[in-house]
Order: structure tokens, then sequence, then C-alpha cells
């Protein structure tokens, strides 16, 4: 079954990341397109940029739409696996999945140099949007009361996590969305 898909997102890089790293890092993605390379790899949608990698900026910066089957997902994931030790410091990819006869897919890959760094900065994201929603209905004191306790969550969750043995091994993390969230252009 085929469907279509839109990855987007800006993945950081760290210094001196050359585009044959990305592209070897990226090599699930650009093998499960039969590519060689991101510039072979164009989006379906003309107005989209596809995979483009800044030197200058040290970005990877995805806007791509493409037809795909089911064990695309797996292959996107392995790939900004590789990506993460590539990274300076973690970001949010989205990928929305268009299914022809069934609702559609959301969702979050968080790509980073580390478990803790995707950890640190999903609880930055979290914070974010909670607060943001609370302060068109609360006052700041609320909303910074609530942010705490966000912030202690999550350290409660990571110190478990360290515990347990439980934390992600690698440098991605796939979280599903609702589809409240799904972005929009």
């Amino acid at each position: 079954m085929r469907m279509e898909v839109h990855v987007h997102g800006s993945i950081f890089l760290g210094r001196g990341v050359r585009l044959s790293q990305v592209e070897h890092a990226l090599r699930p993605w650009l093998e499960y397109l039969d590519v060689d390379t991101i510039a072979e790899a164009p989006s379906l949608e003309r107005e989209e940029p596809g995979i483009v990698f800044d030197s200058r900026e040290r970005t990877v910066n995805i806007c791509w739409t493409g037809e795909v089957g089911r064990s695309f997902h797996s292959r996107l994931a392995e790939a900004f696996q590789n990506v993460g030790p590539l990274t300076e410091y973690a970001s949010e990819v989205e990928a929305t999945y268009y299914p022809e006869n069934s609702d559609d897919e959301f969702y979050q890959l968080f790509i980073g140099p580390s478990a803790e760094a995707i950890h640190e900065f999903r609880r930055q994201c979290v914070v974010e949007d909670v607060s943001g929603m609370l302060a068109r209905h609360l006052g700041k004191a609320e909303v910074d009361q609530v942010a705490a306790l966000l912030t202690q969550l999550f350290d409660q969750d990571w110190a478990t996590r360290k515990l347990t043995g439980d934390q992600p091994a690698g440098a991605s993390t796939v979280i599903p969305l609702h589809p409240r969230n799904k972005h929009l252009h």
C-alpha cells in the first residue's frame, strides 16, 4: 500500500559536519528512495525545497513530500538515529502520513546528540506549548506554577529512566501525535 508523506523540520549540525557525512547518515532514507544523494531526492511538491544541506548555517532543512510504503517510517527513524551524533543540539522533525482510506498519522521525531539532550528538548517543547496555551486563560503566576510542575515531572521521568535503564539508547525518539498537533504551512 502506497501513501503520501510530508517530512518537515530543521536539524542543527555540529561544527565541521560535511555533506558527505549527512548523506551517509541519511543512507537508509536515500536507499529507500533508490537515490545516492539528497539532491536526487526532490519533493513531489514543486514549491517544496526537499532535503537541503546548508553548510553555512550548519543545518539540514527538510520540507519534503514523497510517495512511500509501510517500511518508510522505520527507514526514516533509522536515518535520523544516524544523524543524531552529527548534531550540536536536539531538534524536532514532523512526519505526516496521508493514507488513502484512513485518518492522517502525525509523528514527532526528535534528533539530538544524546538521549539526555532529546529529553531536555522535549521538556522545553512541552513547557512552551502548555505555557502558551494557559497564558490565554491564566495569570503569569499560575502559568509559572504549571511550568515548574512540568519540569519536575520531566526530571522525575529522567531519573526513573536512569534507574531502570529504560533510556532511549540512541540519538532519536519518535512520538505519535494527536491529529490536532498537525504541522500546517
